[in-house]
């Protein structure tokens, strides 16, 4: 995903557009099992009321979890809508459409993974070292991390990273516990 797909203020001010009167938001790596604004939105829904998502990625990391959610949606007698792919599933044509449209977000995600890859290779290949193959910038995000201020999307942006390079050195966005730490906890 891009920056601009990362920062949530695009999002928001879509739903906000549209009308949506509660959002949720998670700032999570995008293989995250744990949703808990999602669980809180699905749990926030009643009968006769409509999820609207601004990109169906933005729900579901493949289409099995996508067309589950919908499903699932479609038996609590709720509907899934999506602001960008124009996609309504209270039609059985919307369903169709969110079909396909899963499908293309699955895909695009995969696309997006596997340029990523191809990237880290070509420089890896070239000699170029990994960002935190440097304890300088180890220490840096470490600290910018603990310190809790910044967002982990601001803090990757500070040190010039992607969020994935960030979660991948540091998973779920948490520091490495201080130095003296692992014979503390017993």
């Amino acid at each position: 995903m891009s920056a601009v797909d990362q920062d949530p203020a695009l999002q928001i001010a879509a739903l906000e557009a549209a009308g949506v009167e509660r959002r949720y938001t998670d700032r999570l790596p995008g293989n995250a099992a744990e949703r808990p604004g999602l669980k809180r939105a699905l749990e926030a829904l009643r009968p006769g009321t409509t999820l609207v998502c601004w990109r169906l990625d933005r729900l579901g990391r493949s289409v099995v979890q996508l067309l589950q959610l919908a499903d699932d949606l479609r038996r609590r007698d709720m509907e899934l809508r999506s602001l960008t792919k124009s996609s309504d599933t209270r039609a059985p044509a919307g369903e169709a459409y969110f079909t396909i449209m899963a499908a293309m977000a699955q895909m695009e995600r995969r696309l997006n993974s596997e340029r990523a890859k191809a990237g880290i290779a070509v420089a890896r290949h070239r000699g170029q070292p990994n960002f935190f193959d440097s304890q300088a910038n180890v220490r840096a995000a470490n600290s910018l991390l603990r310190e809790g201020s910044l967002s982990q999307v601001d803090i990757a942006k500070r040190l010039g990273i992607s969020t994935d390079a960030l979660y991948r050195r540091f998973p779920g966005g948490r520091p490495d516990p201080p130095p003296g730490a692992e014979g503390a906890a017993a």
